[in-house]
């Protein structure tokens, strides 16, 4: 039995109003049985800070911290004199700063896996997709004809470092940007150099006493958000592909019903794949396979949670056990023998949840220790010692469990795995891959826009329930859906990642999903993975017909139930490129200031995106079809037509209205 643990609860929620997972719902009862505690516990018990939850508070020095008024934001200022602008633009930026830095090191870490595996020094990854390699370097300039795999590659790691330790020109994607918003961007001087120098940059600006102008500040910040988007995560997505494989279509199984009884069950749980690939390999290795049959198990169950779990869904076909929101509660369910960790979006609440049921905790990268914890140190050099030491651990862990077990009977089977070079192959065949059927249908009418709604699960709303119902409006109203990260879960669980879901779409959008043969919901892989929707909207521009600058594009995006800094950092970065973005449960703002009307309004005066904010997601659903809606009428494709044949040079010489 699990042993009681006393929790300190002045405010007992209902379950049903804080998920609509049943499988988080059914484990939240039971943890509420056995005096366990988690993170929808502590949500309810701790209010947000108001002033914080407002940027209006401001601890950057000992003079501090100041906490200004929302209710009267230019009532009085801070100690040095900050107004409540530059207190706004500051936090926004160290949020900025952050999230990109969590992108950035990602991805030079798979640089320097890259370089390693290029260079001979790791034997046990390979370039698996040549083509994808072939491709990433001739879109940066880098020559392929009658050379060695291991000379391009050589090349393109080479150029890719740039990215990261360049303190002058231009990042190296950003050759893959659009002609015009390029042109904006080096107009307004914000074309990332390299990603080191433009976080050291922002971080300095926001320190006491640097910058004190919130257009300068978040000038810097888009510059860096962009350095993430259109650098980090791009970086980390295509050597993720080049290394382990381009994703493409598979049926998945998602939700917690993935967990088998009879079955060492090992999750794994973070943001690097490199880890998941090498316990991919532990998992069927036939000595561990053996020995947990020795133990009295049918076999080894893998399954993955969060984004790498998503990653490896996509790749793969992992099964997947559930989004941030679910990482305690299927610990609860007492059948998970190990959940292994690496980095970003882990909570610290897992050990005591693990402890409880006696599963171990194992994280495994150097730059994230856990305390109360067990840390085996990943080394990409020997991968297999840690995972398979992992392995050996869950293979104890369940010949020795000694608890009632209870696993939700719950799995969606969705499709996953929607890459850039998957959709144009879909699109438009083997020999004439091309995003033209999906310009034309957007042109025609039949799909009104797209829209990327990604992002994590805050227990400050109700689990998923923002993401289906948001998603939900936004089909039904003919608009196509990208998904990354947390969200996608949210939707596959709820059944709209297949191609049967087409039935809630409007008429045009069901029309263009059953001719293709695909779901309204594509999922394109974890959130570094929001790359791919910044590339799709690149060749939406450069098929034609739609504008000249992403801009231009019908086209919106939306984090419905953001978290985390990274999330922020995202979120600037499709601003930045020409997206409205829409956040949703809180944003750091007071209203009606100068910093509020920049990021609401003004930067979109300045030719890039800007911000929406609403609670509710039908509310942003209008918002975001309002936006549509006025991109289609610019273009002039506001009226719907009948479908005429036209060729590029017709479709370029559209104009706005």
């Amino acid at each position: 039995m699990v042993e009681k643990k006393t929790v300190k609860t002045e405010k007992e929620f209902e379950i049903k109003d804080v998920t609509i997972c049943d499988a988080t719902q059914q484990m939240l009862e039971k943890a509420r049985r056995d005096g366990v505690e988690t993170a929808f516990d502590r949500a309810a018990n701790m209010k947000a800070c108001p002033i914080g939850a407002e940027s209006a508070c401001c601890k950057h020095c000992a003079m501090g911290p100041c906490r200004l008024s929302s209710k009267d934001p230019y009532g009085k200022v801070g100690v040095c004199g900050a107004t409540i602008d530059t207190i706004q633009a500051r936090n926004f930026a160290r949020m900025v700063a952050t999230g990109a830095a969590a992108h950035t090191d990602h991805g030079m870490a798979m640089v320097d896996l890259f370089r390693e595996v290029v260079n001979g020094h790791i034997t046990e990854y390979r370039i698996k997709d040549v083509g994808k390699l072939e491709a990433v370097a001739q879109s940066i300039g880098i020559a392929t004809e009658n050379r060695s795999v291991k000379e391009i590659a050589t090349d393109l790691y080479k150029e890719l470092e740039r990215t990261y330790t360049q303190v002058e020109g231009e990042i190296p994607f950003a050759k893959r940007v659009p002609e015009k918003t390029l042109e904006t961007w080096r107009k307004l001087d914000i074309v990332p150099r390299g990603a080191m120098r433009e976080i050291m940059e922002l971080m300095h600006r926001t320190h006491i006493g640097v910058d004190q102008h919130y257009e300068n500040i978040t000038k810097q910040s888009s510059r860096t958000a962009l350095a993430d988007g259109w650098g980090g995560s791009m970086v980390a997505t295509e050597i993720s592909d080049i290394l382990f494989g381009t994703p493409t279509p598979v049926a998945v199984d998602v939700n917690m019903g993935v967990l088998k009884e009879d079955h060492v069950n090992v999750i794994i749980h973070g943001h690097e794949p490199n880890m998941f690939e090498s316990m991919l390999v532990s998992v069927n290795e036939p000595t561990l396979v053996q020995a947990a049959k020795e133990a009295g198990a049918q076999g080894i169950n893998l399954v993955g949670m969060c984004c790498s779990g998503a990653e490896m869904m996509s790749r793969h076909g992992v099964p997947h056990a559930g989004n941030f929101m679910s990482t305690e509660a299927i610990l609860v369910t007492g059948a998970v023998d190990v959940m292994c960790v690496d980095i970003q979006c882990i909570k610290q609440g897992l050990v005591s949840v693990a402890d409880c049921y006696g599963t171990p905790l194992i994280t495994t990268n150097t730059r994230a220790h856990i305390e109360g914890a067990t840390h085996i140190e990943f080394n990409d050099h020997d991968p297999q010692k840690c995972t398979d030491e992992v392995v050996i651990k869950a293979i104890n862990r369940f010949k020795n469990r000694s608890m009632a077990i209870e696993i939700p009977n719950i799995r969606n089977t969705g499709i996953h795995g929607f890459s850039h070079e998957y959709i144009n192959y879909m699109l438009g065949g083997s020999f004439r891959g091309s995003y033209t059927p999906l310009n034309e249908n957007i042109i025609n009418g039949r799909i009104r826009g797209v829209a990327g709604v990604v992002g994590c699960t805050n227990p400050r709303i109700k689990q998923d329930w923002a993401h289906v119902e948001l998603v939900k409006e936004l089909i039904k109203n003919d608009v196509l859906v990208l998904q990354t990260g947390c969200s996608q879960i949210s939707l596959a669980k709820e059944g709209l990642c297949t191609p049967e879901a087409s039935y809630l779409a409007g008429p045009g959008l069901r029309e263009v999903c059953e001719t293709v043969g695909m779901p309204p919901v594509l999922g394109m892989g974890s959130c570094v993975d929001n790359s791919r929707i910044l590339i799709a909207a690149s060749e939406m521009v450069r098929v034609g017909g739609l504008g000249t600058s992403i801009a231009d594009l019908p086209a919106v995006g939306a984090a419905p139930e953001w978290m985390s800094e990274k999330a922020i950092s995202i979120g600037q970065y499709f601003v930045a490129s020409g997206v409205f973005t829409v956040f949703g449960v809180t944003f750091p703002i007071v209203k009606e200031t100068k910093f509020h009307k920049l990021l609401f309004e003004g930067l979109e005066q300045q030719g890039l995106g800007k911000w929406g904010f609403s609670a509710d997601p039908y509310e942003m659903a209008k918002m975001m079809i309002a936006h549509i809606d006025k991109k289609r009428k610019a273009l002039g494709i506001d009226k719907a037509r009948e479908r005429v044949l036209m060729d590029m040079s017709d479709r370029r010489e559209i104009e706005a209205a």
